[in-house]
């Protein structure tokens, strides 16, 4: 059994977040929590205090702390009807810079970092909407740039964005696709939004740039989540959550952001399979043996 001792101190303008640990003895675990040590510059707030869900609202059957790590976890036996999150209930968001340590246990399901997002009670308990940093086994799915209950995919993992005025996005550039990041591993994902500019980061590698010019769906303010996800059973661990509120900037104009003709899709529409070749039909069949009106009978 690990047992994790939050120990803090602040020296300073720069305060230092750590913990200290007997070593696991029946759990896996790449990195332990007490080898992590936050140096938080002037600026930043550390938004977990290491012992309780504090300051954050969701569902108490999903989310707990253990060990000094916010973790989120499904089961088979009571599956999710919906996605749902871990709301921090702090000031909104708008431009900012956040740090977050987290790791994913599944067999295929994802979970997310959501920023600028909407508390949509509308669509049941502990549901948001909005931007989302993913957090995805699938290579070219991590680190992207999602809009949860909105516009879906606008950025893969490895591209340069441009979302058009009309709510195109349009693949303008490439960002390295290596290394491949290991979800089950401790990983640092890094968000920054200025303005309708957004640059997601995972262990320093920029994995998308954005600029969002559809005014009607993008979002330049609202509330931080973190998400547990419907389907498979999922455990997702999360700590060292910082964050640095950035000063307000100007919206970066479609004119600064010029879209080249040929740009492809971020996320094409799949194909629709062609429709297989129709025979004559049961009607057509029976007419055809039918024997044609005053013919003899045989």
């Amino acid at each position: 059994m690990k047992i994790l001792i939050p120990c803090f101190a602040l020296a300073g303008t720069s305060f230092f977040l750590s913990s200290c640990s007997e070593p696991p003895a029946n759990e896996k675990d790449t990195e332990d929590a007490s080898q992590v040590t936050i140096s938080a510059q002037p600026g930043f707030e550390i938004l977990f205090n290491g012992k309780d869900l504090t300051g954050w609202k969701g569902n108490p059957d999903n989310w707990k702390v253990e060990n000094g790590v916010i973790v989120g976890t499904t089961t088979e036996e009571a599956p999710l009807p919906y996605n749902q999150f871990l709301i921090w209930e702090g000031a909104p968001l708008e431009n900012f810079e956040l740090t977050a340590e987290l790791k994913l246990i599944s067999d295929g399901n994802n979970s997310g970092i959501q920023y600028r997002a909407e508390v949509r009670p509308d669509l049941g308990d502990y549901v948001v909407s909005g931007y989302q940093c993913d957090m995805h086994p699938a290579i070219w799915a991590n680190g992207m740039l999602y809009d949860e209950k909105g516009r879906g995919i606008l950025c893969k993992r490895g591209m340069k964005a441009v979302i058009t005025p009309e709510g195109k996005a349009k693949q303008v550039g490439d960002l390295p696709m290596e290394p491949e990041f290991v979800t089950a591993d401790w990983n640092t994902y890094k968000i920054t939004a200025q303005g309708n500019h957004i640059v997601h980061e995972v262990n320093g590698v920029q994995t998308v740039d954005v600029y969002d010019h559809h005014e009607d769906e993008r979002d330049l303010a609202g509330v931080l989540a973190f998400q547990i996800h419907k389907g498979p059973a999922m455990r997702v661990e999360i700590r060292n959550i910082a964050l640095k509120r950035l000063p307000s900037t100007k919206i970066t104009s479609p004119d600064q952001t010029p879209v080249p003709a040929d740009a492809p899709d971020v996320h094409p529409p799949k194909k629709k399979a062609a429709p297989k070749a129709k025979g004559p039909g049961k009607a057509a069949e029976k007419a055809k043996a039918a024997p044609a009106a005053g013919a003899p009978k045989e």
